[in-house]
């Protein structure tokens, strides 16, 4: 008996190595792939050409016709929840990969790694002329972690337990982003006056999603 549950555990335990190193991979092109083509050359002799370039970019974004958002099957940012069977489950099992608390985990990690390809992606910054600072990078962070939160308290009570995870895993990489930036010392103090922004920003653009706002009022407040 011993030696079959050694067998059993020894499998297990190459599989999830394997699992691992696979979903290793895809954090990795998530983050590396965009920045490793190289940028084509664009002719920069006059300020107005670049700028109308830039017009028919954005016109092709916003007039395009509707199509689904949904991940296609075959995106890299896909990320399936893993499938094991016999043994291998029962022992996830036990030491509950398959619980309420760790589905939700996986699920708001997989949901953050999506947020940050789009705010890490250059297309972005070219495409509204904006600087890549930590300043311009958090704003963008904001808005997008906003976009999931007021979409995820849709789903309820454990929309927002998601949100919660997603709050939590955000905020973990954001002191990773602010110590990167060369903030060490005084770090509590970053992270609070942060914490501040996120909120005020949070509540300044579900105000301007009112009935009762003025037409124009999300544009101004994103672009204060």
């Amino acid at each position: 008996m011993l030696p079959r549950w050694s067998r059993a555990i020894s499998q297990f335990s190459r599989a999830y190595t394997k699992r691992n190193a696979e979903i290793g991979r895809r954090l990795c092109s998530f983050s590396c792939r965009d920045y490793s083509a190289v940028a084509p050359s664009v002719d920069h002799s006059t300020e107005k050409d670049y700028n109308s370039k830039l017009q028919v970019n954005l016109n092709k974004m916003f007039w395009s016709k509707p199509q689904s958002l949904a991940l296609a099957p075959d995106s890299p940012l896909r990320i399936e929840e893993p499938q094991y069977e016999g043994i291998q489950r029962l022992f996830l099992k036990l030491m509950l990969f398959y619980s309420k608390q760790s589905t939700s985990i996986r699920g708001a990690n997989v949901i953050y790694l999506r947020v940050i390809h789009q705010i890490d992606r250059p297309a972005i910054y070219d495409v509204f002329s904006l600087e890549k600072t930590f300043k311009t990078t958090f704003a963008l962070l904001v808005i997008h972690m906003w976009l999931c939160l007021r979409r995820l308290k849709q789903e309820g009570k454990e929309g927002v337990e998601l949100g919660q995870y997603l709050y939590e895993i955000y905020n973990h990489d954001l002191e990773l982003r602010v110590s990167k930036a060369g903030v060490n010392l005084l770090l509590t103090k970053w992270m609070k006056d942060l914490e501040k922004i996120f909120y005020g920003n949070i509540v300044a653009y579900d105000a301007a999603m009112l009935p009762e706002a003025e037409q124009d009022e999300l544009q101004n407040v994103i672009w204060r």
